[in-house]
């Protein structure tokens, strides 16, 4: 049957698909709009089944916090190259898909909600099918608190939240501070009490085989790897880091120098790799 340009077009963009694929899936539905839809996500579901095993280690990191600054949500949108990941399109599905994801407190619950009339899940897989490349949601992470502050870095490789325990002047500056901090610094955990007790144990175990083959007597190993353990929450965990833009104080004395009150509650990190 003969299928119009305009209907093709009409379909191209409410799918983003190519204008042949689009000829074609209008072809084969035989003119009705909402079938030829069908026929392209049945295509993106054969096109994700072939590249299931693809790796899909690039795409865009991204930070979204609610109006009232109370809770936040990172997301990555994984896809397989950095040419697909730096294009206009993909970063806008990226913004929209992590709008969404900011409503939703699990990431089963994200995949299943609704998006342009089908699941986040199906739309994955219909832009797998669109853009030729596995795309799927490769982190989610949740934040509340008090305060939070996001940091996004340069191209959308690495983003971050982190809570503050009240509002106080200068919030947003304080918070994205310590977001910038935690990107670049990369902590294993919020503070000492934050890190599992299994890291600790590893690390004292290291210090002390370091410390076996440095010929220290096998008395004065616990003493010594506990200053070395020290060292370790120092360089490691987020509050009592060197502070990135002050290195002679910690990141907690730089909040308290703000707010005699205010602590660090928490913070998530995802990054693309």
């Amino acid at each position: 049957m003969k299928i119009t340009a305009s209907e093709v077009n009409k379909l191209r963009k409410s799918t983003g698909a190519g204008m042949m694929d689009c000829k074609k899936a209008l072809v084969e539905a035989e003119g009705d709009f909402d079938k030829a839809i069908e026929v392209l996500r049945k295509k993106g579901q054969k096109v994700a089944a072939n590249r299931a095993d693809r790796e899909s280690s690039e795409g865009a990191t991204l930070a979204k916090v609610n109006h009232d600054c109370t809770s936040g949500v990172l997301i990555s949108i994984n896809c397989e190259t950095d040419f697909v990941a730096k294009n206009s399109s993909y970063l806008a599905l990226a913004k929209s898909l992590a709008d969404q994801a900011l409503k939703y407190d699990t990431l089963e619950n994200f995949l299943s909600s609704d998006f342009d009339g089908m699941s986040v899940a199906e739309k994955l897989i219909e832009q797998t099918g669109v853009i030729g490349e596995k795309i799927e949601i490769g982190a989610f992470k949740k934040l509340t608190a008090p305060y939070i502050g996001s940091y996004i870095h340069a191209g959308n490789k690495i983003a971050t939240l982190v809570g503050l325990s009240g509002i106080v002047d200068n919030a947003a500056e304080i918070s994205k501070n310590i977001a910038m901090q935690a990107a670049a610094m990369n902590p294993i955990a919020l503070d000492e009490e934050s890190v599992d007790a299994s890291i600790i144990q590893k690390e004292i175990e290291i210090a002390k085989e370091q410390l076996r083959q440095e010929g220290k007597p096998e008395a004065m190993l616990d003493n010594i790897a506990k200053g070395k353990i020290k060292r370790f929450f120092k360089d490691n965990t987020l509050v009592n880091q060197a502070f990135i833009k002050d290195g002679k104080i910690s990141v907690a004395d730089y909040v308290k120098s703000a707010h005699a009150d205010l602590i660090v509650t928490g913070f998530q990190r995802i990054a693309l790799g």
